[in-house]
Order: C-alpha cells, then structure tokens, then sequence
C-alpha cells in the first residue's frame, strides 16, 4: 500500500486514543491561517514601517519649504501671508491655513485648484516672518507627496478601493493568529518548570525546527499586545469592518460631536474629525480676504485655543469659518471653535474633552497607528513592531520548510500540515456556543467570516477528493 497523502501525515503528535481538545484545531487553523494570509501581513508590515519613517523623510525631502532658514523676528500678519500665496497661486482658491506654531516652521497656505485629484490640495509654504513664499507641494489631509505615497502603499497598494481589501484582510486575520499563536505557544510550554522565562525567552540549545519555533513562540509573545493594538486600530476605519464599527458608534451614541457652523438661518454643515476644511470650500465662493484669517485666529486664541491652528474658510456662504487645533501629540490639543467672519465672535465650540469614551479612544488610537500620538517615540515603537512581525513571518515560513519530509518515500518540499478531522476532539463546551461568536465575528468582521467560510469548504472538498483517491488506491491495492 502506498504512503497516505502529505496533508494527512502527523509529525508532531503522539499516536492513540483520540483526546478531547481544541489545541489540534487551533493548531490547523493557525498553521494554514499563517501559510495563507501572511503574505498580506508581509506587505502590511514592511509598508507600515516605511510609513513610521515618513517624518524623517519629509524632513530630508522637503526641508527648503518645511522649515524657515531663519527664526529672528516677529512673525507678520496672516493676511500678508495669504496674499503672498495667493500672488504665488492666482488660479487656486483658499481653503485653510495651517498656522506655524513651531519657530522654524513655515505656514502652510491651502488652495483647492481645478484638476487635482479627489481629496487632493495644493499648498503653499510661507516664510511667517518675512511672507515670503518658500514652495508649493500637492498635499492630502495635510500630508506631503511622500508621506501621501506611503500611506496609499500602506492602506491600498495604490490599487483604489480594490486594494483597500488586501489591509482589511491582514487586519482582520492579525488578531486571530496573534490570539491562537498564543494559546498554542503557552499550551507548548505548559510542563516547563521556569513558565516565565520559557514562554517570554527562546529555548537555550535548541536546534533546528525546535530552535526555529521557539524564536517564533517567544518573539510572539513580545509583539502580542502591538499586534492586537494594530488589528483593532486599523480595522477601525477600514472598509467593510470600519462600516460595522461606525454603526455601532452611532447606535451607542459614541461619535464625536460634529461643530455647528451655522449662522442664524443657514443651513448647519458638520464638521468631521481629523483635518476638516481642506478642499471643503465651494469653487463658486467669493474671494477670500485675507485679513480674515487674522481676524478669525484672534477669536479662537481668545477662545483658548493654543498651539498649531487650522483655520477654515466658510464651507458655504452664510456659515461660520471653523479653527481647529491639530496638535496630535500627547497630551493632544484637539479643540474646534466657530466663528463668525463678520463678527469675529466664537458661535459654537466642540472640544475633545465633551467626546464620548469610546471616540476619545477610537482618536487616540488612530493617532498612534499613524506615529503621531507621543511623537518619536511612538514611531520607534511602530518600527520595531512592523520589524517584529516580519520576523515572526519569516520564522513561520521557515519552521514550514524546516518540518518538511525527508525520507525517500514521503519526500516533499514543505512541511506537513497538521492532521484532517480536528473538528471530532472539541469539547462541548467549545462546539455548542462556536456557530453564534462565528456569526457575531462573520458579521462583525466581514472579511474574516467570508475567508475563513471559503478556507472550511476549499478545505472539505480537498479532503473529500484525497479521501476518494486514497479509498481508489486502496482497492487497487488490495
């Protein structure tokens, strides 16, 4: 009789009686999981820490127009600013201002302008001091041209929506393999008398696909809580999952207060968070005066807003100009104010400290996905995090290799799979409640639910075809 299939051959477990267990089937799950959907988590991982690089980057890319070449004297008016951008720029509209809050910063002039793309601006960069214009960059959300290039690498592959699904899988799946990898290393270590140091550091002279596993197994352990931290965050605004969880918001009554910018009898528009204003401005508006933006900056200074300042021109005639903080880092300024253009009186305010738990947290942990929160800390911890995971990823593949058969007859170039029909050892305790928290992920995380329902039917069709050639080669056989 010849060899059973590779997929069905066990390596690693102790032949007899059937235990009752979930260890096997989380064993399966995590191995095709990691096999599957680490090529996402590559990509996801190596993007994301050249995003955590992306201060930096900016800093040697655009420096002649981020930074002033000089700091003495006191800063001029915004008015005489803007009209420098605006000579600079004459067919652009003025959207915002980003005020220099920082001595060797330029000021950062916003226009929206006919055939850029959707959500895209271009800025022009201000000497404060002497209103000279040093550049002009095309910027999202505030981002320059690199910066934007990252975080399109990062979120989509400069592939559109299609690409958005690449990100939402990884993110959907980190969580899970982080979770099991867990269970499936503590459960490994259980009869090992230093249970600390066992699980926290690698196996002292352990060899080959030992050695391999028990550098995954603890490294794991390392990056656990960063792990889970970065599937929640970004699975916060991704498509389909980021959708659940906007809706859960708003039937928990959990968003952030939008800033009423209306004006005795306009129409109310809503603001959003983050940088709101930008490109937010109708193309059919009158021109802007310049000296508004000073008028405009003093209210809200009065209004106690402090630091980086973004000012935003009126979204529809008849409504309030918006100044919002932006200063992202710990402990965050993130306070908005309306005020009235003509009045220069603060009409309405919407300050971080009136949010809701949940959308204080749902903003912090955006801020620290993205490397701002606790400035360059928080980008050293973002990079050895991503470093992390690719090593994780690498080992895994690795230990795969490693585990791979040998011998003459049972030779093939990957490792073997852990064994089919882990399904028949679970405890009830696991089988009764398992088909509602799959619906409630499923449903929940979309993504996850429909890879993991296409993994179980590709998987029982694969085990149904080998059982029938295994029962055909048999009766051959006999």
């Amino acid at each position: 009789m010849s060899a059973p299939p590779i997929d069905d051959v066990r390596t690693d477990e102790p032949s007899g009686p059937v235990r009752v267990s979930v260890v096997p089937l989380l064993r399966r799950l995590h191995f095709y999981a990691g096999v599957l959907v680490a090529p996402f988590l590559l990509v996801a991982a190596f993007s994301g820490l050249l995003y955590a690089l992306a201060p930096q980057l900016d800093a040697v890319l655009y420096d002649d127009v981020l930074e002033v070449s000089s700091t003495t004297g006191a800063p001029r008016p915004l008015a005489d600013q803007v009209a420098a951008a605006q000579a600079a720029l004459p067919d652009g509209a003025v959207t915002a201002v980003l005020t220099a809050d920082e001595s060797d910063a330029t000021t950062q002039v916003v226009f929206s302008l006919p055939g850029l793309p959707e959500g895209a601006n271009e800025t022009v960069y201000v000497d404060p001091r002497t209103a000279q214009v040093q550049g002009r960059l095309t910027t999202s959300f505030g981002s320059t041209p690199a910066t934007t290039w990252l975080g399109g690498l990062h979120r989509h592959l400069h592939l559109g929506e299609p690409g958005r699904l690449y990100s939402e899988l990884a993110a959907s799946w980190l969580w899970v393999l982080a979770l099991v990898g867990m269970v499936l290393w503590l459960f490994r270590q259980r009869t090992a008398r230093r249970k600390v140091r066992a699980v926290l550091t690698p196996e002292s002279g352990a060899k080959g696909v030992r050695r391999t596993r028990s550098w995954h197994g603890s490294l794991g352990v390392w990056v656990l809580l960063g792990a889970l931290f970065l599937s929640a965050t970004g699975l916060t605004w991704s498509t389909y999952a980021g959708d659940n969880f906007s809706a859960a918001l708003t039937a928990l009554n959990a968003k952030a207060p939008a800033l009423d910018t209306s004006l005795g009898s306009a129409v109310a528009t809503t603001g959003s968070d983050g940088h709101s204003g930008h490109g937010e401005a109708s193309q059919d508006a009158e021109p802007v005066d310049p000296a508004t933006f000073d008028r405009v900056l003093v209210a809200a200074r009065g209004a106690g807003l402090d630091g980086p300042l973004q000012l935003g021109v009126a979204a529809e005639p008849g409504t309030a100009w918006t100044a919002a903080q932006i200063d992202n880092t710990w402990p965050i300024r993130l306070d908005k104010v309306a005020v009235d253009p003509a009045t220069s009186s603060v009409t309405a305010r919407a300050d971080f400290a009136d949010r809701p738990l949940l959308a204080k947290l749902s903003s912090l942990g955006i801020q620290a996905h993205m490397g701002r929160l606790f400035g360059v800390a928080n980008q050293i911890a973002l990079f050895l995090l991503a470093a992390g995971l690719l090593t994780l990823i690498v080992l895994g593949y690795r230990m795969w290799w490693q585990r791979r058969p040998t011998r003459a007859d049972r030779r093939a170039p990957l490792g073997t799979a852990p064994k089919r029909g882990t399904w028949q050892q679970l405890p009830l305790w696991f089988v009764i409640p398992a088909p509602l928290v799959l619906i409630a992920i499923g449903w929940a995380i979309p993504l996850l639910g429909l890879s993991l329902l296409a993994f179980l039917v590709l998987d029982g069709l694969i085990g149904l075809t080998r059982k029938r050639a295994n029962g055909r080669t048999s009766s051959q056989g006999g």
